[in-house]
This record gives structure tokens, C-alpha cells and sequence, in this order.
């Protein structure tokens, strides 16, 4: 009966219907702006998968489920907590990006990780700056194709967001800290496992990330220490590896004869797919997942803690991938946003500009060190350099599937002031270095 239902929850479900039939009704697919933007989105979406979920993320879930299992909850409160020596806390939490070569999708299992562990809000939060922002190999890239001032800008403005940024959200929220009392103190625990065991484990892991994402020297560099990196990558990535599949067995307990089939797998692999690393580092995740699946302890609690790191971000990452590609399409290509406009508005050095490109630069996604090769079109069309600087220190550590993950975590509020105070500073730094360059 009609008069017995909840007409509210109708009325919404119908309200949903209509809306629904409406856009599909008006669907522009004979446009061609509207076929190119379908298509760009699809394009970002399988660039995305292609070159950042098995060498990216995938490593950084890893990561993420050893910190939850293997890191003391007493350890992340002691350097990382609301409570911790704020020195030593955002210190760490602002250098993190020299060590993590990863964008700003790749960092949040990391954050997700730690936040959860009970890092204070500040410090977390300023390690979800710096992760992608300072990007090492990002700055000197951005110091030898925009100019030695623009990368030295890019390195100081980001060291200090980063620490500006977690003081804020830490400020902004104090009372909710202070209301935690006296439960957000965690003795610390008795991990039954030398530090330096734990350093290594560590240390091993994110070597293979960063090694697997080395890219390669710019045409016509000589590449130097740089390119011999990237000639031995693999190599290099096979040795950590090992060493990894050693650490395992020999301190975490996992079975010998478990690990040895898949090095020997893996080996294989290597001979069969010569010259296709994602099928051999595919193989080498299979089969590290299998053993460690098998496995009651601690590896075992290692894995599920890392798929439940992806389950949760993942979904998130590509509906916002697909959301960005359609608006604002690939690098050199149209999304639904005619790139003319983007370059209409970020020309010069007005407030306008500025602001329009730290807006843009949050919501566009930057794979790392594609800000660099995306900012000098830009600038070569007459992007000032204020603008270009809002778009450096905005756009890597901001997407669009990067605030729904965000969202996920801290909730829409935190994320809406994250967000907001990232884009204010960006703009601010942007005027202010256009006024003295």
C-alpha cells in the first residue's frame, strides 16, 4: 500500500530514478568533445593500471600491512603520536618524501597505515603531504627543465607544507586530542625482534619499490649514476628481493621450501618472459602471496593486512582516475575540459591564476615526475611562474582519487580542510614567489 511506505525514502529513490534516466537521456554521444573525454578517461585509467598498481601500489599494500602487523603500536605513538616529540614527529613526517619516490595515490596505503597504527593526526597528515611532494628525483627534475629557482622554491616550499600543514590540522582539531586523554598514550610493546631486524625488513621492502618505479634519464642526458640504476634495475630489484625471501624465512618464519619454489618459479619466469618485468614481478607477487597465505602467523596476518589496505583503496583510486580523465584528459590530450581554458586562466601571475592552478593541480592526477614534463607546455604557452609554482606544490600531493581514499580515512570534514589548507598555501606561495620572480 502506497500510504504505507516511507514516502521520504521514496520520494529519494524516485528523485534517484529520474536523475539517472535524465542523464542518459541527454547523453551528448554524438559529440565529439563528449566521445574524447569517454575515451581519455578510459586512456588515464589503463595508463594508471599499466604503470602504477603492480610496481606502485601493489609494494606500497605491502608496506602498508607490514607497518599495521610488524610496528608497535607503542613505537608509532613514541615518534609519530599526537604526544610525541613534535621535533622528532613532523621531522620525520616532513623528510619522508626523500626516501618514497611515489605519487600521490601510491602514499596512501602508507598513511592509511600509520593513521591507523595511531600516528597524531599532524604528524600523519604531514607525512601525506610530503610523501609525493618531496620526491627528490622530482626536484632536481624540476631545478634542470623550469630552472634552478623554481626547483629550489618547489624543495622549501614543500619541506615547510608539509610541516605547516600537520600543525595546522593539528591546531584545528586540538580539542579532539585533547578529549582522547589519557588512552591516546600506548606503552610501548615488546615487538620479541632485534630493531635492526625490522629496519632491514623494512629497508628491503621499500627498495624494491622505489628500484621497480626508477625511470628512466631524460632523452639526450647522459644519464650518469642515474642511468646505470636504470640499465640494472631489475638486477638490483632481483637482489632485494632475495634478500627479502632470506629476511622472511630466516625472522619472520616463513616456510623454507615454500620460498624456495617460488624463487625457483620466479627464476623460470624470468627466462620465459625475458624482457617483460610486470609478468615476472607478477609471478614473484603471486607466489609471495600463496606462501604467505598458507601461513598462520605473523605472515599470514601480514597478507590479510594488506588486502584489506587494498580492498579499500583501490575501488576508490579508479572510480577518481576515470572521474579525472574525463575532465581533464591525459597529458597533450582534451578531456571534457577544453585545455585552452587551463591555459586561459593560468596565464601570468594574478591571484586568479594562482589560485586556478592550485585548484587544477588538486584535482588533475600527476603520475611522478609528470608535473615536471606537463608544467613546461604549460609554461611555454604562458603559464607564469607564480601559477607554475601553485601547480608543483599542489598538484603531486593532491588527485581526485587521492581525496576519496583521504575521505575514507579521516572523514569529509579533515579531508575538506586537508584539502583546503593545501590549495590556500600553494596559492599564497605561488603569488608571492610570481611577485619576486
Amino acid at each position: 500500500n502506497w500510504y504505507d511506505m516511507n514516502l521520504k525514502v521514496e520520494w529519494k529513490k524516485l528523485a534517484l530514478i529520474v536523475t539517472v534516466f535524465g542523464l542518459f537521456y541527454f547523453l551528448p554521444v554524438d559529440s565529439v568533445r563528449f566521445s574524447n573525454a569517454v575515451g581519455e578517461s578510459l586512456a588515464l585509467a589503463k595508463d594508471y593500471a599499466r604503470e602504477h598498481v603492480i610496481f606502485c601500489l601493489v609494494p606500497a599494500f605491502f608496506i602498508a600491512g607490514a607497518v599495521s602487523v610488524f610496528v608497535s603500536q607503542g613505537s608509532v605513538m613514541k615518534y609519530l603520536g599526537a604526544r610525541a616529540n613534535k621535533v622528532v614527529a613532523y621531522g620525520v613526517a616532513s623528510v619522508s618524501g626523500t626516501i618514497l619516490a611515489v605519487c600521490s595515490c601510491t602514499v596512501l596505503p602508507l598513511f592509511a597505515g600509520i593513521y591507523r597504527m595511531g600516528a597524531g593526526l599532524g604528524p600523519a597528515t604531514a607525512f601525506l603531504y610530503s610523501g609525493p611532494a618531496i620526491n627528490v628525483l622530482a626536484i632536481i627534475l624540476t631545478a634542470r627543465l623550469l630552472g634552478l629557482e623554481l626547483g629550489i622554491a618547489r624543495a622549501v616550499g614543500a619541506i615547510l607544507f608539509s610541516v605547516v600543514i600537520g600543525l595546522s590540522m593539528q591546531f584545528i582539531y586540538r580539542k579532539e586530542v585533547k578529549d582522547a586523554g589519557p588512552t591516546m598514550v600506548v606503552p610501548e610493546e615488546e615487538s620479541g625482534r632485534p630493531l635492526y631486524q625490522t629496519a632491514i625488513y623494512f629497508a628491503l621492502m621499500v627498495g624494491i619499490l622505489v628500484i621497480a618505479n626508477w625511470a628512466k634519464p631524460k632523452d639526450g642526458a647522459d644519464g650518469g649514476a642515474w642511468g646505470a640504476i636504470y640499465s640494472a634495475k631489475w638486477i638490483i630489484a632481483a637482489v632485494l628481493s632475495g634478500g627479502l625471501g632470506v629476511v622472511l624465512v630466516k625472522w619472520y618464519n616463513v616456510s623454507m621450501k615454500g620460498m624456495a619454489l617460488v624463487g625457483g618459479v620466479v627464476l623460470a619466469g624470468a627466462i620465459i618472459f625475458f624482457g617483460r618485468p610486470v609478468a615476472v614481478f607478477c609471478i614473484g607477487i603471486v607466489g609471495l602471496s600463496v606462501v604467505t597465505g598458507r601461513d598462520k602467523g605473523e605472515a599470514g596476518q601480514w597478507l590479510a593486512s594488506s588486502w584489506v589496505f587494498a580492498k579499500q583503496i583501490l575501488p576508490l583510486l579508479f572510480f577518481g582516475v576515470l572521474i579525472a580523465g574525463f575532465l581533464l584528459g591525459r597529458p597533450g590530450n582534451e578531456g571534457i575540459i577544453p585545455s585552452k581554458w587551463v591555459e586561459w586562466a593560468v596565464g601570468g601571475n594574478s591571484i586568479r591564476a594562482n589560485v586556478l592552478a592550485a585548484v587544477a593541480g588538486a584535482f588533475m592526477y600527476f603520475a611522478t615526475l609528470t608535473e615536471v614534463a606537463i608544467l613546461q607546455v604549460l609554461m611555454g604557452a604562458g603559464m607564469g611562474k607564480g601559477p607554475a609554482l601553485s601547480l608543483l606544490l599542489a598538484g603531486p600531493a593532491l588527485s581526485l582519487p587521492n581525496m576519496l581514499v583521504i575521505r575514507s580515512v579521516l572523514g569529509t570534514q579533515k579531508t575538506v580542510v586537508y584539502v583546503g589548507l593545501v590549495v590556500i598555501m600553494a596559492s599564497v606561495s605561488g603569488i608571492v614567489y610570481g611577485m619576486l620572480f
